[in-house]
C-alpha cells in the first residue's frame, strides 16, 4: 500500500489522482468546513454572535468573518488572481495585528453583513477552483490552497466550539453520546511497551500536510512505557482527593504560581456538589464521568499529575512512535491503525459527539500496540517546546508556525473530538500556552522502559 498525492492510500502501480478528482477532494474538504461553520453561528442570535464570552476568545462573528478574509486572501486573491472584494477589512481580521481581548472592540462585520461576506467569497473561491490549477507550483499542487483554507476553517470552528464552551446560557449544541468501551476488545493493560530504534517522524508525502510537520525525518527514540488510553477523569479525581494541588513538589514553579494565584482546584468547569464533582459542559450541567479522558486541563496540570503518579509526560517523539510506527513491519504509518483516513470506527472526531468517548472505545483505531485513542477525543500535552524540525521552511507565510517557535508554547498531539479529519493527522502538531485551559487538551503518561516492567 502507498499513498496517493491526495494523501488517501492507493495500490501500487495504480495512478495519482487526476485533476478532478483533486478538485472534488478540495471541494469536499471545503463545503463540509462551511457546514460546520453554519451550525456554530446559525444557533445563537446576533447578540451572542457579536458578544466575546471569554477575554481568551474573539467574538464568534469575528471568527466567521475571518474566515471568510482567509479565503479571499489565499484562493480568490492568491489563487484566483482576482481583485479584492473588501480590502478595507483585511487589517480587522488580521489576527497578528489585534489581540483577542481587543476584537469586540474593532469596526467588525454584523453578523448578517459577516455572513453575505463570507458567502459571496465562498461563491468566488468555488469559481477559482473549477479553473484554477492544481498541480504544477507548490501553492496549488494537490490542491494545497484549497486544503490549506479548509483546515484553517475547521481550526476556527474547533475554536469556535470552544467559545461556546464558555458562553454561559443554556444547551443550543446536541450531538449523540460517543460509542461505549467494547468488552470484546479490552486494551491489552494499562501501559504498553514502545520498543527503542529510529523510525520516520514528520511528512515530506502528506500533500496537505502544514509546514510545521515537515520534513519527514529520521529520530531515534529509546524504548518506553506508554499509557494505553488518555488520563481518566476518576484517575484525576485521585489526585485531587489526595492533595495534588496542595503539594509543592509535583508542580513546575510557573505552574504553581497559576494554582495560587487563581486558585485552581480541578479541571476547568468542574466543580464540587456535596461529596460529587459535577462539570458544566455546553450549558449542560452533569456529573464527571469517570471513565472518560479528563479535558480541560493545562499543561502545568498534566505535569503534576504525571510527577505526582511516579511518571512523566511522552515527548512528543515519543508520542509519534507511538501513534504511527508498526514494530512487525518497520514501517511509520500515517495513523494508528494504518493508511486509511479516519471513519467513524476510528476515532472520536469532527464534533460528531460533543464529548470524549470513554476509555476503551474505537478498538478500530487502535494502534499495534493495542495503544488506544492517540486519535480524537482529546488533544495531549506531549513534554516538548513547539519547535522546528530539522530543515524546516516555513510556507507559505511565516506566521503560521515560525514565529511561535520556541520555549513559550507547548506541543499538543492527537486532535480532540472538536477537530475535524482535514485537520488531524499522525503527523499533526498543535500547540498552545502551558497554561491554557479553555482548550480540549488531556494528556496521557510515560516511563522509561529502564525502569522495569509493571503496571504504573
Amino acid at each position: 500500500m502507498t499513498t496517493s498525492s491526495t494523501g488517501t492510500p492507493r495500490t501500487a502501480g495504480q495512478p495519482p489522482p487526476g485533476p478532478e478528482a483533486l478538485r472534488e477532494r478540495a471541494l469536499t474538504a471545503l463545503l463540509a468546513a462551511r457546514e460546520r461553520t453554519a451550525l456554530l453561528t446559525d444557533c445563537v442570535e446576533g447578540p451572542e454572535l457579536t458578544a466575546q464570552h471569554s477575554p481568551l476568545m474573539s467574538p464568534l462573528v469575528w471568527d466567521l468573518a475571518h474566515i471568510g478574509n482567509q479565503e479571499e486572501l489565499w484562493l480568490v486573491r492568491a489563487v484566483g488572481g482576482r481583485d479584492p472584494l473588501r480590502p478595507e477589512i483585511d487589517s480587522l481580521y488580521d489576527a497578528f495585528e489585534h489581540p483577542r481581548a481587543e476584537r469586540p472592540s474593532l469596526p467588525l462585520l454584523a453578523p448578517e453583513e459577516a455572513r453575505r461576506y463570507a458567502a459571496e467569497v465562498r461563491g468566488r473561491a468555488l469559481d477559482v477552483l473549477a479553473s484554477a490549477p492544481v498541480e504544477g507550483e507548490r501553492l496549488t499542487a494537490s490542491g494545497f490552497a484549497f486544503g490549506m483554507v479548509a483546515q484553517h476553517e475547521q481550526q476556527h470552528d474547533e475554536t469556535m466550539l470552544v467559545t461556546h464552551q464558555l458562553r454561559r446560557g443554556p444547551a443550543v449544541l446536541d450531538a449523540p453520546a460517543p460509542p461505549d468501551p467494547v468488552a470484546e476488545a479490552p486494551l491489552p493493560g494499562p501501559e504498553a511497551l514502545v520498543p527503542g530504534g529510529p523510525f520516520t517522524m514528520g511528512t515530506s508525502a502528506e500533500p496537505w500536510a502544514l509546514d510545521n510537520e515537515r520534513p519527514a525525518h529520521r529520530r531515534d527514540v529509546a524504548a518506553f512505557w506508554l499509557d494505553t488510553a488518555p488520563v481518566t477523569c476518576g484517575a484525576y479525581q485521585r489526585f485531587i482527593e489526595d492533595g495534588g494541588y496542595d503539594e509543592a513538589r509535583w508542580w513546575h514553579p510557573a505552574g504553581l504560581r497559576m494554582v495560587r494565584e487563581h486558585d485552581v482546584r480541578a479541571p476547568l468547569f468542574w466543580r464540587r456538589e456535596g461529596t460529587a464533582w459535577v462539570r458544566r459542559r455546553f450549558g449542560v450541567v452533569e456529573p464527571v464521568p469517570a471513565d472518560e479522558p479528563v479535558v480541560h486541563v493545562s499543561w502545568y496540570e498534566a505535569d503534576a499529575y504525571a510527577r505526582w503518579a511516579g511518571r512523566r509526560l511522552p515527548t512528543e517523539a515519543e508520542w509519534e512512535k507511538a501513534a504511527r510506527f508498526d514494530p512487525a513491519s518497520g514501517r511509520t504509518r500515517r495513523y494508528p491503525w494504518g493508511d486509511t483516513d479516519p471513519g467513524p470506527v476510528h476515532a472520536n472526531l469532527g464534533q460528531r459527539h460533543l464529548r470524549p468517548a470513554p476509555v476503551g472505545a474505537y478498538p478500530a483505531g487502535r494502534s499495534p500496540l493495542g495503544i488506544g485513542q492517540l486519535i480524537g477525543d482529546v488533544w495531549e500535552w506531549t513534554a516538548d517546546d513547539f519547535l522546528p524540525y530539522p530543515g524546516f521552511a516555513p510556507f507559505p507565510y511565516r506566521e503560521y508556525s515560525e514565529v511561535f517557535f520556541g520555549d513559550a508554547h507547548k506541543v499538543l498531539r492527537g486532535g480532540s473530538f472538536g477537530v475535524d479529519p482535514v485537520a488531524c493527522r499522525g503527523t499533526f502538531r498543535n500547540w498552545d500556552l502551558p497554561v491554557r485551559r479553555q482548550i480540549f487538551a488531556g494528556f496521557r503518561t510515560a516511563r522509561n522502559a529502564a525502569e522495569g516492567e509493571g503496571a504504573a
